[in-house]
């Protein structure tokens, strides 16, 4: 099923910034279920690195927002524990690149609860994460991995591009009895101090809402060529729609917005109608989700397509350091335009 756009729902003029839709579901979200808390490095008085629970100490106190030790291992395994016995807690691992240092916690438990106890053990928890690179960030501390996620049964997979989704993800994430990995982008939280994303700030109702986890949405409607695409590439593709319409190109681009589940239908019914699709992941290429989205196709009926798929992702290396070989392999919308036009020709 395919939502067309983002706001499904009837929208005010107030505008928010990523981070502040994030806090403002958790916020709510914590008023509503006092079994709800969150833990991690930094969550509290320093408001999470990327302002993602900023100002939720001083409205819960700390016995709600926990700031943990430098140590992965310990708080992930505590907040397994904690949605065993049933409270629902909200984890955040600053960085995806650390999940190496707690993999057996998410995956071997957390991951794995519930279908070792013949689905009579829930996990209700929120593991949320920063990704992207983009900002000379290294290779340790700039990739996005959610293509390892999402290979990995148990753990449904959310991925946000702007404001609305954001908020309308965390409340789904939270109420969701499964495991969550709520994976943010560091583009597009709208921060001061980094890159200015115009699309980071954007309409949000003040209400709680719910935007269902496995439901994609077209961004953009087009009938030449079907760009599938998730997280702060979609702001890229939408940049690179515009250069394209100038060249007598009609894109139409998919904002997947969940990996697991992932909305295959949305993607079909794009590729029926186009004959033509470019796959766009900020993730590494090989063994990706690049390779899956091409798949949904080839399995369903490879004659929708009017020309071979084209993919374009990081290509299999550390991400750089230096900014100018870091945007080289990133998929800017200059790299997308010519992805594009190659799949055209």
């Amino acid at each position: 099923m395919v939502l067309t756009g983002t706001q499904s729902e009837s929208i005010t003029a107030r505008k928010l910034t990523t981070a502040k839709a994030m806090v403002e579901a958790i916020s709510q979200e914590m008023e509503r279920d006092p079994s709800i808390f969150v833990m991690g490095e930094d969550v509290g008085s320093y408001g999470g690195i990327f302002s993602s629970t900023a100002g939720l100490l001083e409205k819960f106190g700390p016995q709600r927002i926990l700031d943990t030790p430098i140590s992965e291992t310990a708080f992930m395994g505590l907040a397994t524990g904690a949605a065993v016995e049933g409270m629902r807690p909200i984890v955040e691992l600053m960085f995806v690149d650390f999940f190496g240092v707690c993999m057996d916690q998410i995956y071997n438990h957390m991951a794995k609860i519930h279908y070792e106890s013949g689905g009579n053990v829930k996990v209700p928890l929120v593991l949320m994460t920063a990704v992207g690179g983009g900002y000379s960030d290294g290779a340790q501390h700039s990739q996005c991995l959610w293509g390892i996620f999402a290979h990995l049964p148990g753990m449904k997979v959310v991925v946000p591009s702007n404001p609305y989704d954001a908020k309308g993800l965390m409340i789904s994430a939270i109420r969701d009895d499964n495991p969550v990995i709520y994976m943010f982008h560091k583009g597009v939280m709208g921060l001061p101090w980094m890159a200015k994303n115009p699309h980071s700030l954007g309409p949000v109702p003040e209400k709680p809402y719910e935007v269902p986890i496995g439901r994609a949405a077209i961004v953009r409607t087009g009938n030449d060529l079907t760009i599938v695409t998730l997280s702060m590439a979609v702001h890229h593709a939408l940049d690179a729609a515009e250069e394209l319409t100038k060249q007598g190109i009609d894109s139409e681009i998919i904002d997947l917005r969940s990996l697991v589940p992932l909305d295959r239908e949305a993607v079909l019914e794009s590729v029926a109608k186009t004959g033509r699709l470019l796959v766009v992941d900020e993730d590494y290429q090989s063994f990706g989700l690049t390779g899956e989205i091409t798949a949904v196709v080839a399995e369903k009926d490879p004659r929708l397509l009017k020309a071979p798929v084209s993919r374009l992702a990081i290509p299999d290396i550390p991400i750089p350091y230096s900014r100018t070989l870091e945007y080289a392999v990133l998929p800017t919308a200059e790299r997308i335009v010519a992805a594009a036009k190659r799949v055209m020709a």
